[in-house]
């Protein structure tokens, strides 16, 4: 199916040749034949990496903390396992990073907060905890905006997006998605409330596979909005998506609001493709608004899954959808204020300009304007089902621009005014609790990436996974790199 994995079947390569072909781009599933054979050292596949974020995050500043220490005895650990025939699986001696939300035994946790710049918790979270015993190797904690909103805290760095200096990384989730794609990390996790593990997929090129809420626990993860945040991966294919996804999945008693379904085999249908598969596009919602260059990526997407196989369904998105859209801020504004009522506003001199405000917006808004949007909530959540009901899959995409330039008000606030129109692609999904996968699927003209974004029915991952595998399969966006990190 994938480029990569084709031409890890022709044979035995040493691990120069490896780094000679920039082993930093490859598939987990790739590197994952070769760690299992014993082609390929965990370890030296540490170095790799460590040595490679030496060299290249001081420009991409993709990193809050490197775990380099840490992560050389997890290498060492893997390869001795591996070597007296314990192999845990794919993910064993696979070096990966984790957004900076997610809590690290005495290892620092920020969330890009100036307020949090000495938190070190005394435990992991759960996803660590199951990436770890999956046998990932974990290179260190990723920068993100303050809190996980939209804004940076003017004490953290902002990310650089690989493809085109000072442009916009994805927001939140930014860290991970520089990191995934200029090669600094085989996978990464995001978090989603708003659209940060889509944004950074598609700002920066890769896939992002935001599952069904409850899917993955929160426990140990900082919270932006409770009710809406989304824990998932950033990698460079679906398959690995699905990899990841897989090993941190499942009901966990630490947190009461994860789904009790048994974590299915997120690769089962992976060579499936999408024959027979009835996926909708509202050509309207999809392009209306698009630049060309974007609106047609779009449209030449989806002639990719009509041409192998899948029947194309006209949908039509909900018709106050532009109603339903401004809950979403009451909500998440109300929530972030719940969230940090231990600091904000007794430290607010702490924080940024940007979530500083965001904090004082959730703080003044009343019971009732938190009732009235979590109706509208409720309500477009009604109307995307009946959008969806005879459909297998939805079809859009992931943002609504391409990555655009950032200048420093920009990042550090004040908040600047936003059509929330620009969210359309995005916080549907979220209010609903959906699954989606984004998968680069373009250049805009200038050079950037674009990315098609496909929505599942609650708990569907696996039929994402092989969606994404197909379009995949018959395309080589996601063999893409940013120019200049070779």
């Amino acid at each position: 199916m994938m480029a990569h994995d084709n031409a890890n079947n022709a044979g035995a390569k040493s691990m120069e040749n490896d780094v000679e072909n920039a082993i930093h781009f490859e598939t987990i599933q790739g590197l994952a034949r070769q760690i299992q054979s014993g082609r390929l050292s965990p370890v030296a596949l540490a170095e790799r990496m460590l040595a490679r974020i030496e060299a290249h995050d001081g420009r991409l500043k993709s990193y809050a903390t490197v775990m380099a220490e840490s992560a050389l005895a997890e290498a060492r650990a893997a390869a001795a396992e591996i070597a007296d025939g314990k192999y845990r699986g794919p993910l064993h001696g696979i070096p990966i990073a984790v957004k900076d939300l997610c809590f690290t035994k005495g290892v620092r946790t920020m969330g890009g907060l100036a307020v949090l710049a000495d938190h070190v918790p005394d435990f992991d979270a759960t996803v660590v905890v199951r990436l770890r015993a999956a046998g990932a190797v974990l290179l260190g904690k990723l920068n993100l905006t303050e809190g996980a909103m939209a804004g940076y805290n003017p004490k953290f760095d902002v990310p650089e997006n690989p493809w085109k200096e000072s442009h916009w990384a994805g927001a939140s989730s930014s860290g991970s998605g520089a990191a995934t794609a200029a090669g600094l990390a085989f996978a990464t996790l995001g978090s989603d409330t708003g659209g940060s593990i889509r944004h950074p997929a598609a700002a920066c090129g890769t896939v992002g596979l935001k599952p069904t809420w409850g899917r993955v626990s929160r426990h140990g993860v900082l919270d932006l909005a409770q009710s809406l945040d989304h824990v998932g991966p950033l990698t460079r294919c679906s398959a690995d998506a699905g990899i990841v996804l897989a090993a941190m999945a499942g009901a966990d008693g630490d947190d009461p609001t994860t789904l009790l379904d048994p974590v299915p085999d997120m690769l089962a249908g992976l060579e499936a493709g999408v024959q027979g598969l009835r996926i909708g596009w509202d050509l309207r919602y999809a392009t209306d608004g698009l630049a060309a260059d974007h609106a047609a990526a779009m449209a030449a997407g989806v002639e990719v899954l009509a041409g192998l196989g899948a029947e194309i369904i006209p949908v039509s998105m909900p018709d106050r959808l532009a109603e339903y859209l401004p809950a979403w801020s009451v909500l998440c504004t109300a929530e972030a204020a719940h969230a940090h009522r231990d600091t904000y506003p007794s430290r607010g001199g702490e924080y940024g300009h940007w979530f500083g405000e965001w904090l004082a917006r959730g703080r003044a808004f009343t019971a009732m304007d938190y009732a009235q949007a979590n109706n509208l909530r409720a309500a477009c959540n009604g109307a995307l089902r009946r959008t969806m009901v005879d459909i297998d899959l939805l079809a859009c995409p992931s943002t609504a621009n391409a990555a655009h330039a950032v200048t420093a008000e920009i990042s550090y606030g004040p908040i600047p005014e936003r059509d929330p129109w620009l969210t359309r692609f995005t916080v549907p999904m979220d209010f609903a609790g959906l699954p989606t996968i984004s998968l680069p699927c373009g250049l805009s003209e200038g050079g950037l990436p674009l990315s098609l974004q496909l929505v599942g029915h609650a708990l569907a991952e696996p039929l994402l996974v092989q969606a994404g595998a197909a379009f995949e399969g018959a395309t080589e966006w996601h063999d893409l790199h940013p120019p200049g990190w070779d």
